[in-house]
């Protein structure tokens, strides 16, 4: 069962995703509250696997990551043995930052962050390409980014 955060749990986490680096003190004070009940529930959240890790979110095109795209892969099967091999070959691929197992037309949906086109042409071909039970690959690449989040609707 899901968890179900309160008022005050849900301002918590409203603002520790605009910042994560929040002072406990400007936290307490931002959600009106006093510090030690605000971190008793911070910390229950952390405990509770509500929020998940702190992370530094880095800027992609400032770090040389000027190209993403999309890759919609197709697998020869889709038994156990298939399916756990891709998985674990590209969990250990750092190029690949989201890799869902789809429903519907693809087997797996990757997103996918290089250098360049041409980079992203050579992880394809020397990489993704030669992954036992691939069957095929087909790349879609954005035009421009609208909107990317990692805030939850809350």
């Amino acid at each position: 069962m899901p968890y179900s955060p309160d008022e005050i749990d849900r301002r918590i986490l409203v603002a520790l995703q605009r910042n994560g680096r929040i002072s406990n003190i400007e936290l307490a004070r931002e959600i009106g509250l006093t510090p030690t009940p605000c971190l008793r529930r911070v910390r229950q959240l952390e405990e509770a696997g509500i929020i998940d890790e702190y992370v530094a979110l880095l800027n992609p095109v400032k770090m040389g990551f000027t190209t993403t795209v999309f890759v919609r892969v197709w697998l020869d099967a889709q038994d156990e043995d298939t399916v756990s091999h891709f998985v674990k070959v590209i969990q250990a691929s750092p190029e690949v930052v989201e890799c869902h197992l789809m429903a519907g037309d693809c087997d797996f949906l990757l997103r996918v962050l290089v250098k360049s086109l041409e980079a992203y042409r050579h992880f394809q071909s020397e990489y993704l390409a030669r992954i036992k039970g691939v069957r095929s690959l087909k790349t879609d690449i954005p035009m421009q980014k609208v909107k990317l989040s990692w805030k939850l609707p809350l």
